[in-house]
């Protein structure tokens, strides 16, 4: 997969937590570990794409001891092959995330909708809405941009919002779910190729339908096999 995106030109492939509902059958980020982050990024990595390689960082770890958090960054880089980390949350990760930029770790900063705290927030939805929500993100932005940050992931804020984070900042805002006026944009794979079971987010734009092509062909290749027309 990151070799077909790899040679279709973007510019970045995160390695996302996500990986434990679109791929291992979990029902939210939050029972993805630091050992499976590192089995993805490095299979993502062995595909040599020239895109940048970001990996995240699974759930909790940003939050203990930095020497943790700081070893996590060393294992996705130096083991994985990652080339950048992505880390969830706002102003109180700045001076984290500023020790790790000055340790040479390039860090991708997430604001916003935050998975990996579904279970706090109750649920997924729109952040940037009430004018105290708006300011809030702006401050975390501009804490992130301080801290070394090289670009800002805003998931589900606020269209309007989102425009005015991307003002203020001198580095990229990349968006999912955060309307139009980002500096860049990113998808779930699953999402973007038609491969998603259940419910997809509304913001989402389909490009392929390989959910429905890919049943079609087991399907047809078992009726070959059961008539006996494969192998023939």
């Amino acid at each position: 997969m990151a070799g077909y995106a790899d040679e279709a030109g973007v510019d970045l492939i995160l390695v996302g937590d996500s990986v434990g509902t679109t791929q291992l059958g979990f029902e939210t980020t939050i029972s993805v570990t630091l050992e499976m982050m590192l089995h993805h990024t490095a299979a993502v990595a062995r595909a040599k794409p020239q895109a940048l390689v970001v990996a995240d960082i699974p759930f909790a770890v940003a939050h203990g001891e930095f020497k943790d958090l700081l070893e996590a960054c060393r294992r996705l880089m130096q083991i994985a092959g990652a080339e950048a980390v992505k880390i969830e949350g706002g102003a109180s990760m700045a001076p984290k995330i500023e020790r790790l930029t000055n340790a040479g770790i390039p860090v991708l900063a997430h604001i916003g909708l935050l998975p990996q705290q579904f279970h706090q927030l109750g649920g997924y939805r729109k952040f940037g809405r009430s004018e105290a929500e708006k300011l809030i993100l702006v401050a975390d932005a501009l804490a992130l941009e301080k801290a070394g940050c090289f670009a800002v992931l805003c998931e589900m804020v606020d269209g309007p919002v989102a425009s005015t984070i991307a003002q203020e900042l001198a580095l990229p805002l990349i968006g999912i779910g955060s309307g139009s006026h980002c500096d860049g944009q990113i998808l779930v794979t699953n999402d973007l190729l038609g491969m998603t079971a259940g419910h997809v987010p509304s913001f989402v734009k389909q490009y392929a339908d390989l959910g429905n092509q890919i049943r079609g062909a087991f399907e047809a290749y078992a009726e070959d096999v059961r008539k006996g027309n494969f192998p023939s």
